[in-house]
């Protein structure tokens, strides 16, 4: 596309780099979601359905509970050493984590501690997985220039979307051809230390390192102060972090709806085993990546927050008939439909995230963004894989509701509110270039 001629080498191989360090980070952070299926009976004790749901909720969730802690550690080192340091950082732990879940014995061989080892793992892998997107996007954002920014940190999105999809792709091998899922941990960590030599090749961004340059004048007396945009004591708004946040909100109740909720569908109503979920949530994640492709290609034309607005107005009118819908449904090849539309149309924010992110100081950035991504999956993950336990036993499908439509309302609140600022800045901007030229006609004047 003509929209990446204007990138030089040096942004080209960071975009290489960048993108399969992500692929590779998803791969292994999804690879237990994915398998999770079979891996829950492997190392959580056998109990009735109502215990193994919860289980099964806490090992899901458990990738997430913990992720405001590390987005607070990575934030910190992404603000003052370096967004470089965070995604190298980030593919070592994954790798770790990796290499003992490869190697860790069941729980018919060691008991419960093999479930405490697994969600110790899982909870490490959460992690190191919140400085490793957003860091790559903020990356991308400051290296970038629009308008090849957005389809170039959209493409971000993607890459984790091909990471997972391989990791079910894995996933589906090792229980339908018998394929070892312990080879696949073994091949998910080596991966991972790849990534980690490849990514120390990376320069810091040029932003980054501007804004520490002002940072250490302003310490030295050198300078009064530095500018708003990067300065690290800035107040940022309420409101930019709660459209943040609501916007975020939105890709974890696409991802569990599809993937885990409508896989026990399959397994309860049409006696799906593990292997068939898998299997078909394989045609689940192609949709997921072509969705996220078709987003990427468009904002080449159409600005980002207009892509995600249409997409939850098509949305809406789907949840409001989803619990008829999967009532009536008797046929898995139908429940299949529902799962592709879904993702297809999922509240993701790509390829918006590079919006938003212009709107943190430099020198606060990755803090705040990072800590409000790792919320959001907190949040919705554990609301969704926890309440919705309860609300469909109380509420049948319709307690779906209760949760999916907030969440799209919250989600469009967002947009409008980051679309009202991308207006008022652009109307900034021709209010300083027409000043600009007014100028000197007013200086002749005088």
């Amino acid at each position: 596309m003509g929209i990446f001629a204007s990138l030089n080498r040096s942004q080209k191989e960071s975009i290489g780099l960048l993108q399969i360090g992500t692929f590779l980070e998803y791969f292994d952070l999804m690879l237990y979601v994915h398998m999770q299926v079979l891996l829950n009976e492997l190392f959580f004790p056998k109990t009735d359905l109502k215990t193994a749901a919860l289980l099964s909720a806490l090992a899901f969730s458990s990738t997430y509970l913990l992720r405001p802690i590390g987005a607070l550690i990575f934030g910190y080192i992404g603000d003052n050493v370096g967004r470089k340091a965070t995604v190298v950082i980030t593919t070592i732990m994954m790798s770790v984590s990796c290499v003992i879940m490869a190697n860790l014995p069941t729980y018919a061989q060691v008991g419960i501690s093999a479930a405490w080892i697994v969600t110790i793992c899982r909870i490490v892998q959460g992690l190191s997985s919140m400085g490793e997107i957003v860091g790559a996007e903020i990356y991308l954002t400051e290296t970038i220039k629009v308008p090849a920014r957005y389809p170039v940190v959209g493409l971000m999105g993607c890459a984790a979307a091909v990471g997972s999809f391989f990791a079910l792709f894995i996933a589906s091998l090792a229980t339908t051809s018998g394929f070892n899922w312990r080879v696949a941990f073994w091949i998910g960590a080596c991966v991972a230390v790849v990534g980690s030599i490849a990514r120390t090749r990376l320069r810091e961004t040029p932003e980054f390192v501007d804004a520490q340059r002002l940072r250490k004048k302003a310490r030295d007396g050198m300078i009064g102060k530095i500018p708003k945009s990067c300065a690290s004591k800035k107040k940022v708004d309420k409101k930019t972090i709660i459209a943040c946040f609501l916007i975020q909100s939105g890709f974890p109740i696409s991802f569990f709806f599809a993937y885990i909720y409508c896989g026990d569908i399959l397994k309860n109503r049409f006696c799906y085993t593990a292997e068939q979920v898998i299997h078909n949530n394989l045609s689940v994640a192609i949709m997921e990546l072509f969705g996220f492709l078709v987003c990427v290609f468009m904002s080449c034309r159409i600005h980002p927050l207009n892509i995600l607005k249409a997409k939850a107005f098509i949305l809406f009118p789907i949840v409001l008939l989803l619990p008829s819908i999967l009532s009536a449904i008797n046929n898995p090849a139908y429940l299949l439909l529902v799962q592709l539309i879904c993702m297809f149309l999922s509240l993701t924010d790509i390829p918006a995230s590079a919006v938003y992110y212009k709107y943190f100081p430099t020198l606060k950035r990755f803090t705040y963004t990072v800590f409000i991504f790792a919320l959001s999956r907190a949040v919705m993950y554990t609301i969704t894989s926890f309440l919705l336990i309860y609300l469909t036993n109380k509420f049948g499908y319709w307690g779906l509701q209760f949760v999916m439509f907030p969440v799209i309302f919250g989600f469009l609140w967002g947009v409008y509110y980051f679309e009202k600022l991308e207006n008022e800045n652009e109307n900034e901007n021709k209010n300083q270039y027409q000043q600009q030229i007014d100028t000197p006609l007013s200086t002749k004047t005088d």
